[in-house]
C-alpha cells in the first residue's frame, strides 16, 4: 500500500484500528508519515494507589465482584466500606482471610466498626 493510494478511508479506518496491512513495515511507515500516534488518543492503563470502595447496598455476589475486581486492577491501597452490622463485615473477613482473594491481600485492619483498610500486594499487570 502506497501513501499515494491511500484513501480517507483508509485513513479513518486506521485511525479506528480497523485497517490490517499485510506488511508490519508498511504499517509502522504509514501510522509515522500521518502522525497517527499523535491522532489516536493513548490509552490511560495508570492504576490509582488509592481507592475507596463501599460496599453498601450491595449483594454478597456483587460485593465479592467488586472486591476481586478491586484486589486484580493493581490498586495498592484502598478503604473497602462494609457497614458496620450486616453479613458483608463478616464475609470481608473470612474471604481476606481463606479464600482465592487472600493471595492478593498483604494486610487489612479496622479502621472503625464498618471499614477496613486493606493493602494489595503488588501484581504484574498484562493490558
Amino acid at each position: 500500500m502506497s501513501m499515494k493510494k491511500l484513501t480517507d478511508k483508509d485513513i479513518d479506518d486506521m485511525i479506528a484500528g480497523e485497517c490490517v496491512l499485510e506488511n508490519d513495515a508498511v504499517c509502522r511507515d504509514v501510522r509515522r508519515e500521518l502522525h497517527l500516534s499523535v491522532r489516536i488518543p493513548a490509552v490511560d492503563n495508570t492504576v490509582p494507589k488509592y481507592v475507596k470502595l463501599d460496599l453498601h447496598q450491595l449483594t454478597e455476589e456483587q460485593a465479592w465482584t467488586e472486591i476481586m475486581n478491586l484486589a486484580k486492577s493493581g490498586v495498592r491501597n484502598a478503604t473497602i466500606i462494609t457497614g458496620a452490622s450486616g453479613i458483608l463485615r463478616i464475609k470481608f473477613i473470612q474471604w481476606a482471610n481463606d479464600s482465592v482473594l487472600s493471595p492478593y491481600i498483604n494486610s487489612f485492619k479496622p479502621i472503625n466498626n464498618g471499614s477496613f483498610d486493606v493493602k494489595f500486594n503488588k501484581i504484574k499487570l498484562t493490558f
